[in-house]
């Protein structure tokens, strides 16, 4: 499946994108903003693809610029709940050069568009750390609000770190 935007497109993962997500997730550019922050392997990446991507636990697409179509990152919509119509967001751009140009805000755009009236989901929620200001300021533009902050969630290289949550319902 193919999500076209103006500036970006989303294309549906596969098994040949494995390289480039255990490139991009273990870089020290997309592991420093993340909350989990082991070292990927394309074994934890398949398995990932088998047992949550094919059984519909989560939905996930690579990000592409629309003029070059240079691969430069994945969206992701996971622990999808359809009785209570929600499901968690995810976003990581691998290249550092395609960062703060725009693409992620769109690509949170189209994939919450998708969640809402392709998938009938009403909720949309994401978890990031509470230092992580340009993905919060991208979030909010993208009209995720700031629902609350959980204290000391995680810890990360020995000290507590809080996680703020922030959510976007199909009425705004």
């Amino acid at each position: 499946m193919i999500i076209k935007g103006d500036k970006i497109y989303l294309r549906s993962i596969t098994y040949e994108d494995t390289s480039d997500i255990v490139r991009w997730r273990n870089s020290d550019f997309v592991r420093d903003r993340f909350i989990y922050r082991e070292r990927f392997t394309e074994e934890l990446h398949n398995d990932w693809m088998k047992n949550v991507v094919e059984t519909g636990k989560a939905v996930q697409f690579i990000m592409f610029e629309g003029t070059t179509g240079k691969k430069f990152g994945s969206v992701y919509l996971r622990d999808i709940d359809m009785k209570n119509k929600k499901c968690e967001f995810g976003i990581f751009i691998g290249e550092e050069e395609m960062s703060c140009k725009g693409y992620g805000r769109e690509a949170a755009l189209l994939i919450t568009e998708y969640a809402f009236n392709e998938m009938g989901i009403n909720r949309i929620f994401l978890r990031v750390l509470s230092d992580n200001e340009i993905a919060i300021r991208s979030y909010q533009r993208s009209g995720f609000t700031v629902e609350g902050t959980a204290r000391e969630d995680v810890w990360i290289e020995d000290r507590p770190r809080d996680v703020l949550f922030m959510s976007k319902l199909k009425k705004e």
